[in-house]
């Protein structure tokens, strides 16, 4: 019987290595790189869209923006569970490609039947009628539907590609993996930058209903690409996710809550070999999930718990101990997440502004967003092949700088982004009432656009410390099996960041409008003060980052990371023993 067993995962793991391999990038490479200009391509003129042909105001537009984005980033967190737990990377994927295809559907069909969105009207110059809430619904109905696509896709996606050249046997398989990341961040940044550029180009000189036309057929692509390369593909079926295993600590640590520790006297529960064979004395209450009470009650013959929803390993209990330690740390992130997310108001400015570019060629107000992604690039490339040798030389670190100073330093960028951001709203505020625009909302004043460049520069190198920082550091804290953690936490971050940005324009649009007053945030730049709502930006930007240098030195040394186990053998390959540590 055991060796029929044998054979069988013999005959599994030849098929799996006969699967795999270079031959799967241009699919897995190919799907994401269309997803994402199909999916920026939308969402870069998205604010224009919902001005012009839903006729919101601009607060309105940016707030459900914000939210669109939230859901986008709430949503991975529902996928990697669902793909961990129940379905698998490759099916979670392909439903989920498959979603987001049927969402960028619904959104196109409100751009081709008129029907669908409220009656054209030029804006500001005619009284327009607001959208239906059946309008309204299939609108929300489609970023909904590409909101739960982006929910399955973002967290699957590169651990999918990473499946395909899993193999220990190789010599060369971290070389394998580094180019499959090297290729795969590459197209990533290629495709937005086609996004912000070719899509949003082509959806100023033509029509809407071509403009959503274009990414529909990208994810079309995309979508049979990817399910082309099917029968090529290393598919590893679902386990116990992570997720249930920190869930399943809170749980048994709250049946115990009764129980009275006593370091010298507890015995804990940990696998043969591993080398926690203790919790620390940190979140003592969690300590109560690993202790056995009645090894005859608790652990069968082979020493395994009986009831594993009962009973956890004290490598369990410190897996959640290091994920509720960064959690302030985390928080810090919401804040630059925020700004960093804030899209919308800089097209509406750059809508306003000079656009001259060749001739009579304009830029369009979406495409001045690519710079940051271009300075983000750059200084990647800078850093790691030049300052990284000659700072490790003076810090003694690795990476030259550690990961909390990257993350401070680019928490200290963005609050220079937002404050340039406010003196050049000012600038242009003043320069469009000189020239008598002030009740001109679609005057152009005669000030180039490309003003904006530095706060995008700025907002790039912001993102190339803190968020390269936060995603490295979060890696560096856990196990690598917590690895779908550490995603998990960056994008919730960024999920709570756009919340909380959604809410802020919200509440500034309505405070700032009492009294009769035409508010911050009115749809008319030139008569609002943009200016002061950047200036509030740049005051919570200094709140955080004086809020980091706290939860950083609370944290001590980032340096030094826990010694896990960090390849743990699964109870059917255990020597089926288990040590009582005393």
């Amino acid at each position: 019987m055991e060796n029929s067993k044998d054979e069988e995962k013999a005959i599994n793991l030849t098929n799996t290595l006969k699967k795999g391999g270079l031959r799967t990038m241009p699919f897995i490479i190919s799907n994401e790189a269309l997803e994402k200009v199909s999916n920026f391509g939308l969402l870069a003129n998205m604010i224009l869209y919902l001005v012009n042909e839903y006729h919101m105001s601009y607060a309105t537009g940016t707030s459900v923006l914000l939210m669109w984005g939230a859901m986008s980033n709430f949503f991975p967190i529902f996928g990697a569970f669902i793909s961990d737990s129940y379905f698998g990377r490759f099916h979670v994927i392909v439903w989920a490609t498959v979603i987001t295809f049927m969402g960028m559907i619904f959104l196109w069909i409100t751009a081709i039947f008129p029907q669908a969105r409220p009656p054209h009207c030029v804006m500001f110059r005619e009284k327009c009628n607001s959208a239906t809430p059946p309008q309204l619904a299939l609108l929300f109905f489609s970023f909904l539907l590409m909101s739960i696509g982006a929910g399955g896709i973002r967290p699957c996606s590169m651990a999918f590609g990473a499946d395909q050249f899993h193999n220990p046997k190789n010599p060369d398989n971290d070389k394998v993996l580094q180019t499959f990341f090297n290729w795969y961040y590459a197209s990533i940044g290629v495709s937005i930058m086609i996004s912000s550029t070719v899509i949003v180009y082509i959806q100023g000189v033509s029509s809407w209903s071509v403009g959503f036309g274009v990414p529909v057929g990208l994810m079309l692509i995309s979508t049979v690409t990817f399910m082309l390369g099917s029968p090529l593909y290393v598919k590893l079926k679902a386990d116990k996710s992570m997720f249930s295993d920190l869930v399943q600590v809170i749980n048994v640590a709250w049946k115990k809550r009764h129980l009275k520790l006593q370091n010298d006297k507890c015995h804990y529960y940990h696998l043969e070999g591993s080398k926690l064979v203790a919790p620390t004395t940190k979140i003592r209450f969690l300590n109560k999930a690993c202790v056995i009470e009645n090894p005859d009650n608790e652990l069968d013959s082979d020493g395994l718990a009986i009831d594993p929803t009962n009973l956890c390993t004290v490598k369990q209990v410190e897996e959640l101990k290091a994920l509720i330690k960064v959690l302030p740390m985390w928080s810090t992130g919401i804040t630059i997440a925020l700004t960093l997310s804030n899209h919308s108001i800089p097209v509406l400015q750059a809508r306003t502004m000079d656009r001259q570019f060749i001739g009579k060629l304009k830029i369009p107000p979406a495409s001045y967003g690519v710079s940051a992604i271009i300075v983000l690039t750059i200084w990647v490339t800078i850093y790691d092949r030049i300052l990284v040798p000659h700072l490790s030389k003076i810090t003694k670190l690795p990476r030259g700088l550690s990961l909390k100073q990257r993350m401070g330093i680019g928490l200290g960028i963005s609050c220079l982004a937002t404050a340039v951001a406010g003196i050049v709203e000012n600038k242009r505020r003043s320069l469009a009432i000189l020239e008598g625009l002030e009740n001109i909302p679609d005057g152009v004043v005669s000030m180039s656009a490309y003003w904006l460049l530095p706060q995008f520069c700025l907002v790039g190198l912001a993102e190339a410390f803190n968020v390269i920082g936060q995603i490295e550091f979060y890696y560096s804290q856990f196990p690598k099996n917590m690895s779908s953690i550490a995603i998990a936490l960056f994008t919730l971050g960024f999920g709570f960041g756009m919340l909380g940005g959604s809410l802020l324009v919200q509440i500034v649009h309505k405070v700032s409008e009492r009294g009769g007053k035409l508010g911050w945030l009115p749809d008319n730049l030139n008569q609002g003060r943009y200016d002061n709502y950047y200036l509030l930006l740049t005051i919570l930007s200094l709140t955080n980052f004086l809020y980091f240098i706290g939860c950083s030195w609370a944290y001590g040394d980032s340096e030094e990371s826990m010694v896990w186990d960090e390849i743990e053998a699964s109870t059917d390959e255990v020597s089926n023993k288990i040590s009582i540590h005393n």
